[in-house]
């Protein structure tokens, strides 16, 4: 049965700590395979990259195997119904839309004294692209992480899929094509990542990796970080849906169900005023399992992990929002905006009766990539500002630096640093 808080409650707060706390990253530790995995990769190149695919795909491959051809793209192409590249242009041109958007601008002043200073922003030359394998596999995902770092100027995008005894998902290969994605090869897990880290004789290195994978993956790129970006460690799927009586009990449910279904260890909230509203909820929960394909999948979730809180008012709602940092937040209200200036902690916010979270998911254009695991306090969703750096720009004459410089100096002489100091001071002697 799934867990029931009321905010009323002597142990709310009790209870709420306990929920916030739950620990649903549950894989076995991996990071001492995954090193050795890593380090092999980084040694001996394609010849441990094929070892490992051979060891865990069950695929024999080469060097010049590697690589995904123009012929498998177009048999890819030919397999997938013209509705469904419909559908993927679709998504494609709304995701690329919204993101060309959030393109920073450069900046330059100049200030009082004479020092001019800015910012100026530009890609990083190559982005790797994790992509999960086999028949479970999802082109969404392909799109959520190629298109930023095309929008953002990548020149170069590669992508890493498994092919498990040679099978290539189709749409897969689809959506990268249609996310115009340079490189595309049939490798994945550790071995995978640490390709894309450290480079092979196949495959040059790239500067930051995206994409979700297993735990391996997830171990992997925890464990290169430094040598190249990463987007994020993401974790189980989440979502929080705030909901006041006057909807469909059938839409609520559907929609907590819509996360669970992801995987067992996922997490679906929901947030009521009313208490009979919320078993209304429940039930329909139970009718939607009966058909539901990944039903055993979304129960487990759904009575492992789900919880439905019961507030007196709406107005408590944002405070426990905040504290639970949701990866996708609902608001099925009359009135969801006026919650939004409270809500400070989200991954992505779906405002109204009419606006499902798989809505966000598929083709609505802000990325699907969210903070997990209450991480969304502290951070974002993927954007083209992942894909990006920026350098600030310095510039003074001697007049701009003969007035700075001095305070300049005497900073540096109380940190015992002569060399800063004189090589300031070097350029003011006459």
């Amino acid at each position: 049965m799934v867990k029931m808080l009321k905010s009323q409650d002597a142990d709310f707060e009790q209870q709420f700590e306990i929920l916030l706390k739950e620990n649903r990253n549950t894989e076995n530790d991996v990071s001492g395979v995954v090193k050795d995995i890593l380090k092999d990769v980084k040694i001996n190149g394609d010849e441990a990259l094929l070892r490992y695919t051979e060891k865990f795909d069950s695929l024999t491959l080469t060097p010049e195997t590697m690589r995904v051809s123009e012929k498998e793209i177009k048999d890819a192409l030919a397999a997938c119904s013209k509705e469904t590249l419909d559908a993927l242009e679709i998504a494609a041109n709304r995701i690329r839309k919204f993101h060309i958007r959030h393109i920073p601008e450069d900046d330059s002043m100049t200030d009082e004294i004479g020092v001019a200073l800015g910012v100026r922003w530009n890609a990083v030359e190559a982005a790797g692209i994790y992509v999960p394998g086999g028949k479970a596999a999802y082109p969404s995902s392909v799109l959520m992480n190629a298109i930023p770092a095309k929008a953002a100027g990548v020149e170069r995008i590669i992508m890493v899929v498994p092919s498990p005894k040679g099978y290539l998902n189709p749409l897969v290969l689809a959506a990268a094509h249609i996310s115009c994605i340079d490189e595309i090869y049939k490798i994945g897990g550790a071995q995978a990542v640490g390709a894309l880290a450290y480079g092979t004789e196949t495959i040059k290195a790239v500067d930051i990796i995206a994409g979700p994978g297993n735990a391996y993956v997830a171990a992997a790129k925890k464990e290169v970080f430094g040598t190249v970006g990463i987007d994020m460690i993401a974790g189980p799927s989440e979502i929080l849906v705030v909901s006041d009586n006057k909807n469909d009990p059938a839409w609520i449910a559907i929609d907590l169900l819509s996360q669970a279904e992801h995987d067992e260890v996922a997490q679906c909230i929901l947030i009521t005023d009313d208490a009979d509203y919320a078993k209304k909820v429940i039930d329909a929960v139970e009718e939607h399992l009966k058909t539901l394909p990944r039903a055993q999948i979304a129960r487990s979730s759904w009575e492992n992990h789900g919880c439905v809180i019961c507030i007196s008012d709406m107005a408590e709602a944002p405070a426990l929002i905040n504290r639970i940092a949701p990866e996708h937040l609902e608001l099925a209200l009359d009135e969801p905006r006026r919650l939004l200036s409270d809500i400070r902690n989200a991954g992505s916010i779906f405002i109204g009766r009419y606006t499902p979270e798989a809505i966000g998911d598929y083709i609505a254009g802000p990325n699907h990539v969210l903070p997990t695991s209450g991480s969304a306090r502290f951070s974002s969703g993927l954007s083209v500002l992942d894909f990006m750096k920026r350098n600030t720009l310095i510039e003074c004459d001697r007049a701009s630096l003969a007035k700075i410089g001095p305070p300049a100096m005497k900073l540096a002489d109380e940190e015992g640093l002569q060399a800063h100091k004189k090589s300031i001071g070097i350029r003011l002697d006459d």
